[in-house]
């Protein structure tokens, strides 16, 4: 593939900043890892060995403790099962991840279910929250929500407002008056108040991902004005060069000229905003997490293990702790590659005019 050389310059600037561009590693290797979360953190084994069979509970359907000699026709407890193999000593094994619990797991812990210091005995190496379930297992599994969730409001957060901002900016006249006008009715809305009216009335036999969706959908609908000024800017500057009076002389029409020259000729303005709209959804979402009106409990996200950590505070400090560290090194990973794609794609700052 053959990059365009203006686009190849920018890339090696981006390359080096190695700021920003070890933490586009960093992410990257953490979205590698949270899409294999199941193979790391898991209450399932990843291979079991019993009388000369080979079993792989992790992707596929529960295996039921009577398949084992359990006695029991519900799930397998895989933990429990590794220790009465350990006992008989008859060949037969299993390999559990590295963190043998789930996100939705509860522990109980001196007979009742409460949090649980950091014990590397236990496996629970962050401890466990109010209701015994396991830290890191919540942390990394919000983690990889929060990457979705965010990518996905991104995409849409773009499409709309690229698309709305480059018709209103290229045709102009009353699309332009029409369209500013309905964007300064509809963003006076107030967004935690909708999103608080929606949720009173959404019923709670939902789904947890119709749940989610609907959330994706309000943050969307909310998000995509700021993307539409700008692209409506560069719209009506690409509009009035050289290069689109000589497209549209040779027969070329609005959506092509969109698509083919003054989309691809404002992907600086594009590409520069795209690591500081996921931290805006990723903020956005835990906050919301925090108040109680973001994702549907029971689903592992930072801003319910924050408010947790911050209820508990004096009585479990590793939990507002490690869920603090972790959306910090987050937020943090993602704000370095902004800055450094920023710098990268100046045109300003690397423009020459000769």
């Amino acid at each position: 593939m053959h990059l365009n050389p203006l686009t190849a310059k920018k890339l090696n600037r981006f390359r080096n900043i190695k700021r920003g561009y070890y933490s586009f590693l960093a992410i990257l290797f953490l979205t590698a890892l949270s899409a294999f979360a199941e193979l790391l953190i898991n209450s399932r084994a990843l291979v079991v060995h019993y009388e000369g069979e080979y079993y792989f509970p992790t992707y596929g359907e529960f295996i039921p403790g009577e398949t084992f000699g359990l006695g029991y026709s519900y799930e397998t407890n895989y933990r429990e099962l590794k220790e009465r193999f350990r006992a008989e000593d008859s060949g037969n094994w299993l390999l559990m991840p590295l963190v043998p619990y789930d996100p939705f797991e509860n522990n109980e812990y001196e007979g009742i279910f409460k949090p649980t210091p950091p014990s590397f005995a236990d496996r629970h190496f962050l401890g466990t929250d109010t209701t015994g379930r396991d830290i890191v297992a919540r942390l990394f599994y919000g983690l990889r929500i929060a990457l979705v969730f965010s990518m996905a409001f991104l995409i849409l957060t773009y499409v709309i407002g690229i698309a709305i901002g480059c018709l209103m900016g290229y045709f102009g006249g009353l699309v332009d008056l029409v369209g500013q006008r309905l964007i300064e009715i509809w963003s006076n809305m107030p967004f935690l108040y909708v999103v608080i009216i929606v949720f009173s009335v959404v019923p709670s036999t939902l789904s947890n991902t119709s749940r989610i969706l609907i959330l994706l959908t309000i943050m969307v609908a909310f998000s995509w004005m700021g993307m539409t000024y700008y692209m409506r800017t560069g719209a009506y500057k690409e509009k009035a060069r050289d290069y689109v009076s000589a497209v549209e002389a040779l027969g070329g029409g609005p959506l092509r000229i969109i698509f083919r020259h003054i989309i691809p000729n404002t992907l600086a303005t594009i590409v520069t905003f795209m690591p500081f709209t996921i931290v805006g959804a990723i903020t956005a979402v835990t906050a919301l997490d925090y108040l109680g009106f973001g994702l549907p409990p029971p689903t592992p996200s930072l801003g319910e293990l924050l408010k947790q950590g911050t209820d508990n505070l004096t009585t479990a400090p590793w939990i507002v702790a490690s869920s603090f560290f972790a959306l910090v090194s987050l937020l943090t990973l993602v704000a370095f590659v902004g800055e450094a794609i920023r710098e990268a794609f100046d045109p300003k700052k690397f423009t020459v005019y000769q």
